[in-house]
């Protein structure tokens, strides 16, 4: 081994004993020298020893150098590991000393020495050669990136070279070189934007005025006192990396708060750079240009309005001052800057306290005030978090502050269960920061006092004495403010007011209904109108029960409520209940002969027969409500009253509402309040008019008919036989209706949305350009639109309107370079070929032609067929054939610029003078001839043909690579040109050729002639912009068909369309990029993947169809296209791995992480392409782009500056959580994430990826956790740390995943503007050039001077393509980003975030909470919570569709289901929230119904939908069973049917998804035209997407109702993969059969017990036509599943499916088997939610579980067997039977478990007993008792729901049962259920399996027709596909 420290040179010493033994390698750890695919070894460093990897970082660097070295560098390594952890006890640390010990060894034996003999001097030798190398001939020449690199590579070494060579071997040159690294490498680190320490060479970002002017703001501490800090103790500790603050390192303001206040070093790094870019970006639009040193005064006061706005209104809703003091003669610039850096530095430590924005105020108002005193008494005031050494000052404020609030967080979090358990048990994020609303948290005293009741939890043990404010030991912590119990009446209580509408509306028009007239008229009635004044009785009965709701479900937070909110709620009670007295009181003394409860109240009232005290009962009752409606025609005096801390003001809406922080003032002005009452107006009226004509008033007839009806004879023993009116019938016709009418007004909203939005749309000038023909058309005015919307006016621009020639030029220049990028990034996508590319590119350089140079698609075959007409033009008149040419103006352009073009390159391209003096005579005879008509006397058109021949084959070789080759070929045929012109085409050409040589001799004449045109410009044909030319002469020549259909692909197509129409569409103006918004972009990533593998692409599944054979079928344009792309060699693929290039190819077809990084890099290829056109000189830009010369220094200097300002105003970060675990882990997938995510970062040099680091530490010596919040970029082969920042504790074990996620990363961004971007969402380079115009919608002041706070952007989803499925989720969500959301932002001012592209206002998020909330469970859909929380603080929300974002869905079946359940669990969590309940009581009444039915009430009325058809069967088999049903036909003056029809024909249309069709419609009709839009809703219809939006709304309906009654909400993981597999039976069993097949199966039974017993249409078809969409429905939720499942129908696997159905039935579960595994797992899986819903949710689930035991009870009497009886004894006899059942399967059951296997004849002998039993009873009961076959068939129907029903109560009751023992025996009739509904759900799958053509009609209806060929193509060729991979050539 090599020597050790202090050894002598040349010697060697082994290791310790203990480790010198060779050791087996352990498989987890991998020798990285052994595959180049995973990583390095310096990546797989346990955590433990993290400070070991950097220096197996540097072995790597200097191997290829000085192997020798790179082992010295190894060994010390493990020296160090070993030093470290002796005992290998830390997790992998015995496995990496393995390991590496393994590799020593063999190096030991490998490596030699190069410098020296020995190894101290190799290293020391190697050690002074690198230093002189690199860092003293270096500085000079090397960016500051490669410098810190180099310093740490340095300081490295000497630490190597320190433990290998004794100190008398040291050299003074090496210890001069360790002196000068220390002293120097404080300038040399890496950085992320803004290499501020460093020195030399700088990046062009720091030589910017504005960073200048705000690192020197920053750096101005020469005012401030220095703080006194104890020297460092000399220990060195090898394991422990501290800050140091001293004077020497206090250099500007963050690290003076940092050594005053204890932050952390990576912190202080991060929020200073953070300020300076945020000053820079404002300053930089505040002074417009100039150079200065200086921040404008506005800049910081306009930065410290933002940054402390939500802190300044906390000090005002607590009435205490702000603590933003100025203490006398302070510089107030200085001071400003302080509170605004300590805020930051705050926020950025904060960790999950970030989601509580007023706890992060209170911690800044305490901190502020020290800060305060300490500047005052301009002396040092030795701050509480500065320890007595320098090493414990950087995580001061982490350990004081921040840990105490998380551990409360974490403790509350633990007490959730993972959210299982009731959120009303613990304190989630708003309960702790609404702790911080009330006066109490100044209570807390500073520095915090840990023994509050803040931080006492209730389970821990408390000290003796307690103190007043202290709280006892068994007390629960109560909520605060607001208790989210799961209970459905939140939806009465958040929506109240329209709840009560509805039903008062309701009982106003049965009222007039009701009347002997029953029109409306009849209202003004005495009598109908004093019935109708008892609607005020109604509503103050519903008063009344919105006041005890308020105090029920708030009751576990009264512990933390003021005594004046609670006496707010009991005096409601209280007001509510008198009402409740009074009313019906006076009612009732207005009412003659009173009868019934009215009689009652009457009797109450005595001698108060005065009708006119009800009516001023009533005024005085609807008085506040009065105040309130003319308070909403004044929506700014309400504004103000609501937002006034004034106490009078508070006193006076005490009443009204309870004082909160957030919800005052969410008022818009006048005119978006008569945008959205009128279309509220509009819908209600056209509701109540449908509902009062079609549901109402047609019913009442024959209610009151059958109210009078009397039946004697009930086919049943009636429960109550002396019951009036017939109420069982009246109740089973109207409960449907009532549903019914409850559930409509979703549906006129729908058709009420779509109208708007599409004529909103239309006024956007959406769909103008939607053809490629309609682009051709408008092409024209593409630039000027170009100019007016994309380009940022100058000043010379805005002093003039009037564009000049030159201008225009410039312009169009402008445009080209645009226009061209986005149609080279559409060919670098493969969606157009080479040749569609030539054909849409648009000139770069503007040549001086007299013609506007159209792209060649316009132009295309215009030459060759302006060719043919003038060789066919027989007439004289020039005028007759350039009039034909001139007709078509594109024709005309491109002869113009073919001829003007011809006459520039050729003179360039010939050498010779003489020649180039032919070129100009031949142009003059042609122009001559043109002006004086005389072109067709002159030349002869009879030779184009062959000159435009010989022109194609000279152009051709022109563009050769090796065009030297060519030289003699290109000579030989431009005198081939020249003969044609002069000899077949002009009439005296011979002259042409003679004039130039008058002075010559005849005979070298003749020798010069035959000589001519043989000299070219050879270097000319090198120049990209002479060559640009000649490609685009060649495109025009060439060209001979119409590029009418280019582009092909049909993507390409939308995108060409949708940016021409955004040009004419309204926006900002855009900005100069100096000047625009700095914004960054965050993407949260988990484990999702990054890029597809070789294996993964190639993985073929049951049929031989892999994902890449799968995607050359889907995509076979794009296929073939990226194979001309990489086979193409100009553009440098040869040297590139074709398999990694197929990986790119289909990872950019799915929803990768590679995709979305990608598409967000276009935003900084915009910025770039948008600084040069801006900054760049006239003749670069005529130049253009692409050809200009980057290595010029003019040039250089502009793409320099380009680069600074991009960098200055794009940040891109993922948020890659568990890279730093991916890295280090044993899993190859993990392995390939992290190695693909590193390629990420080398790829795009700006990207940046944060993640959590997970290390361990020494706490009194024991092991524990520590964990960081760690920012990396790119570096030269590995990724480069430049931030770390120690968090409290694991930040996502408080809260959930995806929002924790992005709250780490936040931090890391930059910016005033944030884009959240997911993991599957794509960007494109054309709409990435308008963000600089969408920024400018955040400085546009909308409605009441207010900007917005969130700006919407609509999506385009690319996976519409993939199949079927994917199509209908496609067009789906389309109209959901397109049209739903335009009109939630206008007219409805209800839309917030829905997980979309949107972007934020940074700063005000950012002091408000973040951009998502991250409670667990409740918080389930964290996306729309932040739109909730925005809009509660006083945000705006926009929505803008000028722009478009790419975003991914979900395309299979189960993962379509799997997202639309995640999304039914979020909607019922939002349901419980008190987002929604604050939003909904504080919103106005329309505003109100806006968000109702746009956010949970679509869900609801999901679920209403489907309980009307449970409501209208069990009606209608309650009256059929009865008897009441035939009773009522026998009738015949009752027709009640029709009107049934009617009404529940709008539940139909809810079902089958019609709801969801219309926005489609017109969405796709008003971009795409009608015509398509109703072609696609044929197909759509073809491809039964009503079963798939059937089946959808089952999901919808079960998932919400069970989140809203017993929870179970959890993530969801869809999966974002290809679907090209087939789901097994059993996988569908697992997933479905509770939400859909149960349900279904239960609805078949109701409809077949309707057929057969019902009489009402057995003699007519209108049985099929009511229950038609229930027979649908039952058919969708059975086999949708199946029908949507690839390979669904085929035999081979169906019969697999059933046997492995079969096997997962029979396994028995336990502990640690998987459910997909045994069905026993999967049943106790199914029942988790029952385990911990409260007494209530099992209650509930009891209650309706005994639904079931209404078949029983009402079959058995209609058997033959009761042969007419309506004794009960028959029902007790049915129990028997019942009874009887269940004990022979028992016995059986017992009998297999028992005797099954020792006693085999014994069991047979029991099953023979029980089968000869079961013949002579059933012989009896058929001879005897008159059993019939029918009634066999009836017994199945009546018993099978009792046995369900016994399983449900079961399961509700599981704890009891499992105490008495017969839970056992639950679970095997639950198996035996199982079986049954597995049989017959399979048998209909079977039989259709039988025959081919079902299936592949099954894949045609699946994919689409290119998959289907490719597919049946492969089966035919052997049944299989070649598993090579495809031949690229």
């Amino acid at each position: 081994m090599a020597s050790s420290s202090g050894g002598r040179e040349g010697t060697t010493s082994a290791p310790p004993p203990t480790l010198s033994r060779r050791v087996t390698r352990a498989p987890t750890m991998i020798d990285p020298t052994t595959d180049e695919n995973v990583p390095i070894d310096s990546e797989l460093v346990p955590s433990s020893l993290a400070v070991i990897a950097p220096i197996l970082r540097v072995a790597n660097e200097v191997e290829n150098d000085n192997p020798r070295v790179a082992y010295l560098c190894r060994f010390h390594a493990f020296e160090k590991t070993h030093k470290m952890d002796p005992t290998s006890s830390g997790r992998g640390v015995r496995q990496f000393k393995t390991y590496l010990l393994h590799r020593l060894e063999k190096e030991e034996m490998e490596t030699k020495f190069q410098l020296a003999r020995s190894d101290p001097g190799e290293i020391q030798r190697y050690y002074q050669n690198f230093c002189a190398k690199n860092i003293r001939e270096g500085r000079h020449n090397k960016t500051p990136e490669e410098m810190a690199k180099i310093y740490q590579i340095a300081t490295v070494l000497y630490d190597v070279l320190r433990t290998v060579v004794p100190d008398a071997k040291f050299d003074q040159e090496t210890e001069n070189f360790a002196k000068e690294v220390e002293r120097n490498k404080g300038q040399y680190e890496h950085y992320n934007i803004l290499p501020l320490s460093a020195v030399g060479i700088k990046p062009a970002i720091m030589e910017l005025s504005e960073i200048k002017a705000a690192i020197h703001a920053i750096c101005n501490v020469d005012n401030l006192p220095m703080p006194q800090i104890h020297s460092r103790s000399n220990r060195q500790d090898d394991n422990v990396i501290t800050p140091e603050y001293d004077d020497r390192s206090i250099k500007d303001i963050f690290g003076w708060l940092a050594s005053i206040f204890g932050f952390q070093k990576g912190n202080v790094a991060n929020q200073r750079e953070h300020l300076i870019l945020i000053l820079a970006n404002m300053d930089a639009r505040i002074r417009r240009s100039g150079h200065y040193d200086q921040l404008d005064g506005g800049t910081i006061h306009q930065m410290r309005e933002k940054i402390f706005k939500n802190y300044c209104l906390w000090c005002d809703y607590l009435r205490c001052k702000p603590n933003l003091k100025f203490p006398q003669n302070s510089v107030r610039q200085l001071v400003e800057l302080l509170y605004i850096a300590l805020y930051l530095l705050i926020w950025g430590e904060a960790s999950n306290i970030r989601f509580m924005p007023e706890c992060i105020c209170y911690i800044f108002h305490n901190m502020a005030g020290e800060l305060h005193g300490i500047l005052s008494r301009n002396v040092h005031t030795v701050s509480r978090y500065i320890s007595q050494t320098e090493s414990d000052i950087g995580e001061a404020f982490l350990r004081d502050v921040v840990t105490p609030i998380y551990v409360v967080l974490q403790k509350e979090a633990k007490k959730s269960k993972g959210g299982k358990t009731s959120h009303s048990a613990w304190r989630n994020y708003d309960d702790l920061n609404e702790y911080f609303w009330s006066e109490k948290c100044l209570k807390l005293r500073w520095p915090m006092d840990l023994k509050t009741d803040f931080f006492v939890q209730s389970n821990e043990i408390r000290p003796a004495k307690m103190r007043q404010d202290q709280v006892a030991v068994e007390k629960r912590k109560p909520k605060i403010n607001f208790v989210e119990v799961r209970t459905f009446w939140h939806l009465f209580r958040s929506f109240d007011r329209m709840w009560i509408f509805f039903i008062l509306s309701f009982q106003a028009m049965v009222i007039v209904a009701w009347s002997p007239s029953g029109s409306i008229t009849s209202i003004f009635d005495g009598d109908v109108f004093r019935s109708f004044l008892s609607i005020f009785i109604t509503y103050a009965f519903l008063n009344l029960l919105q006041a005890a709701l308020d105090i029920i479900l708030s009751l576990k937070a009264w512990g933390s409520l003021k005594f004046s909110q609670i006496l707010h709620y009991l005096l409601k009670l209280s007001v509510a209940a008198i009402w409740a007295v009074v009313l019906p009181i006076g009612y009732s003394s207005s009412v003659q002969n009173p009868t019934g409860l009215v009689k009652f109240f009457s009797s109450w009232g005595g001698d108060w027969r005065n009708q006119s005290f009800y009516n001023y009962a009533v005024a005085i009752f609807m008085l506040p409500n009065l105040l309130a409606a003319v308070l909403f025609f004044v929506p700014s005096l309400r504004k103000f009253i609501e937002s006034s801390n004034w106490r009078i003001i508070n006193l006076f809406m005490w009443w009204a509402q309870p004082r909160l922080y957030v919800g005052r003032g969410m008022h818009e002005d006048m005119f978006s309040l008569l945008k959205y009452t009128m279309f509220w107006i509009m819908l209600l009226i056209s509701k109540l008019v449908f509902s009062y004509y079609v549901e109402i008033l047609p019913l009442v007839g024959p209610t009151k008919l059958m109210m009078q009806l009397t039946v004697d004879t009930y086919a049943w023993p009636e429960l109550f036989p002396n019951a009036t009116h017939s109420m069982g019938v009246v109740v089973a016709i109207w409960a449907p209706i009532v549903l019914v009418y409850f559930m409509d007004g979703q549906i006129w909203y729908a058709i009420y949305s779509t109208i708007f939005g599409g004529i909103i749309g239309a006024f956007s000038h959406l769909g103008e350009i939607r053809t490629l023909g309609m682009l051709r058309s408008r092409f024209g005015s593409v630039p000027l639109a170009f100019r007016e919307r994309l380009v940022a006016l100058t000043k010379e621009d805005a002093k003039g309107n009037q564009l000049d020639d030159f201008s225009d030029r410039k312009n169009i220049a402008k445009f080209s370079q645009v226009w061209n990028e986005f149609i080279h990034s559409l060919r670098l996508e493969d969606l157009i070929s080479h040749r569609e590319r030539d054909l849409l590119l648009v000139p770069y350089t503007t040549s001086r032609v007299s013609v506007v140079q159209w792209p060649p698609f316009l132009l295309a075959s215009k030459i060759p067929i302006a060719v043919d007409m003038a060789k066919d033009f027989t007439r004289k008149e020039d005028s007759e054939l350039f009039k034909k040419i001139r007709n078509d103006e594109y024709m005309h352009s491109a002869v113009i610029e073919c001829y003007e073009t011809l006459r520039k390159i050729l003179p360039e391209l010939i050498d010779d003078k003489d020649d180039k003096l032919v070129i100009y005579q031949i142009c003059e005879r042609v122009e001559t001839s043109i002006k004086l008509h005389r072109f067709l006397t002159e030349f002869r058109m009879s030779g184009l043909p062959m000159l435009h021949e010989k022109l194609e084959k000279f152009l051709k070789l022109l563009l050769y690579e090796d065009v030297e080759l060519y030289e003699q070929h290109i000579i030989n045929v431009l005198q081939d040109i020249i003969e044609i012109i002069t000899q077949d085409i002009m009439s005296d050409g011979h002259d042409v050729l003679k004039k130039p040589h008058p002075h010559r001799q005849n005979d070298h004449d003749n020798n010069k002639k035959e000589q001519r045109f043989d000299k070219i410009h050879i270097p000319l044909l090198h120049n990209k912009s002479w060559r640009e030319k000649v490609v685009r002469l060649h495109v025009l020549l060439s060209e001979k068909e119409s590029a009418i259909n280019v582009p092909m692909n049909l993507e390409a197509r939308r995108r060409m369309t949708f940016f021409s129409n955004s040009l004419f569409m309204t926006m900002p103006s855009a900005p100069e990029v100096r000047n625009m918004l700095s914004f960054s972009v965050l993407t949260p990533y988990f484990k999702e993947d990054v890029l597809y593998s070789a294996s993964e692409l190639n993985e073929e599944n049951e049929d031989g169809i892999s994902i890449l054979f799968y995607l050359q079928k889907i995509y076979p344009d794009e296929w073939t296209n990226f194979v001309e792309r990489i086979n193409d060699p100009k553009l440098g693929y040869a040297s590139k791995d074709r398999m990694e290039l197929i990986c790119h190819w289909v990872s950019y077809r799915g929803q990768t992480l590679s995709r979305t990084v990608r598409g967000m890099m276009y935003y900084r290829q915009a910025l770039d392409l948008q600084c040069f056109l801006e900054y760049a000189g006239d003749s670069a830009i005529f130049s253009g782009y692409r050809t200009i010369d980057r290595s010029d220094v003019h040039n250089k200097g502009i793409f320099d500056y380009s680069q600074a300002l991009t960098d200055l105003k794009f940040t891109y970060v993922v948020s890659c959580q568990v890279y730093g675990s991916q890295k280090k882990s044993g899993d190859a997938r993990d392995w390939s994430c992290a190695n693909n995510i590193l390629n990420l970062l080398l790829t795009y040099p700006s990207l940046r990826v944060a993640y959590i680091d997970e290390g361990e530490a020494k706490v009194n010596g024991k092991p524990e956790k520590v964990y960081y919040s760690v920012l990396v970029k790119g570096g030269d082969k590995l990724d480069e740390e430049i931030y770390r920042i120690k968090l409290p504790g694991p930040p996502t074990e408080v809260g959930e995943g995806k929002p924790e996620n992005q709250n780490h990363a936040i931090i890391f961004t930059r910016g005033e503007a944030l884009q959240t971007i997911d993991m599957n969402q794509d960007n494109y380079f054309e709409e990435a050039f308008k963000m600089r115009n969408v920024l400018e919608e955040f400085q546009k002041s909308h409605t009441g001077h207010r900007k917005p706070t969130i700006v919407g952007l609509r999506e385009h989803i690319f996976t519409g393509s993939v199949s079927s499925l994917a199509w209908f989720m496609s067009n789906q969500e389309t109209s959901f980003v397109t049209i739903g959301q335009r009109v939630l932002a206008n007219p409805l001012r209800v839309r917030f975030h829905y997980g979309h592209p949107d972007i934020f206002d940074r700063i005000f998020h950012i002091t408000r909470g973040g951009v998502s909330k991250a409670s667990r469970i409740i918080n389930l859909s964290e996306d729309i919570f932040s739109g909730f929380n925005s809009t509660l603080r006083g945000g705006y929300v926009t929505h803008h569709e000028y722009i478009q974002v790419g975003k991914g869905r979900d395309v299979g079946m189960n993962q379509i289901s799997q997202f639309e359940a995640k999304v039914a669990n979020g909607n019922g969590e939002q349901t419980l929230s008190r987002d929604v309940y604050r939003l909904g009581r504080r919103f106005d009444f329309y505003r109100m119904l806006s968000f109702y039915f746009t956010t949970v009430g679509f869900y609801f009325s999901s679920m209403i939908t489907v309980l009307t058809v449970y409501a209208f069967l069990y009606g209608r088999v309650y009256m059929a069973l009865s008897g009441l049903e035939t009773a009522i036909i026998e009738n015949p003056a009752i027709h009640q049917s029709k009107a049934l029809e009617d009404a529940l024909a709008t539940q139909s249309v809810f079902q089958i998804g019609l709801l969801l069709v219309l926005p489609m419609v017109m969405e796709i009709g008003l971009e795409r035209g009608f015509r398509t839009a109703i072609g696609d809703l044929i197909i759509m219809q073809l491809q039964l997407a009503s079963a798939f939006f059937t089946f959808q709304l089952g999901t919808k309906a079960h998932y919400y109702g069970r989140t809203i009654l017993h929870g179970g909400s959890k993530y969801r993981a869809t999966g974002r993969g290809f679907v090209v597999f087939h789901a097994k039976f059993a996988d569908n069993y697992r997933r479905y059969s509770r939400s859909h097949f149960v349900k279904a199966l239960e609805l078949f039974i109701l409809l077949i017990v309707y057929e057969v017993y019902g009489d009402t249409y057995r003699s007519s078809s209108l049985y099929f036509f009511v229950t038609w969409s229930m027979w649908f429905l039952v058919a969708s939720w059975l086999f949708a599943p199946f029908v949507f499942n690839p390979s669904g129908f085929d035999w081979q696997k169906t019969v697999d499916d059933w046997t492995d159905w079969k096997r997962w039935m029979g396994n028995r579960g336990g502990i640690g088997i998987q459910p997909d595994k045994s069905w026993e797992s999967w049943w106790d899986g199914e029942q988790e939610h029952l385990k911990y819903t409260d007494i209530r949710g099992r209650v509930m689930e009891i209650l309706l579980a005994f639904r079931f035991f209404i078949y029983q009870y009402g079959i058995v009497y209609h058997l033959d067997i009761a042969h007419n009886s309506r004794s009960l004894l028959v029902y007790g006899l049915s129990w028997v039977v019942m009874a009887t059942i269940l004990l022979v399967l028992k016995m059986i059951s017992m009998g297999r478990r028992r005797f099954g296997t020792d006693f085999q004849l014994m069991f047979r002998i029991l099953k023979g007993l029980l089968f000869l039993g079961f013949v002579s009873v059933m012989t009896v009961l058929f001879v005897v008792c008159g059993l019939t076959v029918p009634d066999l068939f009836a017994s199945v129907l009546a018993f099978v729901p009792t046995g369900w029903a016994f399983l449900l109560v079961g399961q509700a009751c599981r704890p009891m049962l499992k105490g008495v023992g017969f839970w056992d025996s639950i679970k095997e009739l639950a198996r035996a259920y199982e079986y049954i509904m597995g049989i017959v759900i399979l048998m209909p799958i079977a039989l259709l399996s039988w025959f081919p053509f079902v299936s592949e009609f099954q894949t045609r209806l699946l994919f689409n027709q290119a998959f289907s060929r490719g597919l049946q193509i492969s089966m035919i060729i052997a049944g299989r596909k070649d598993k090579s991979t495809p031949m690229l050539n």
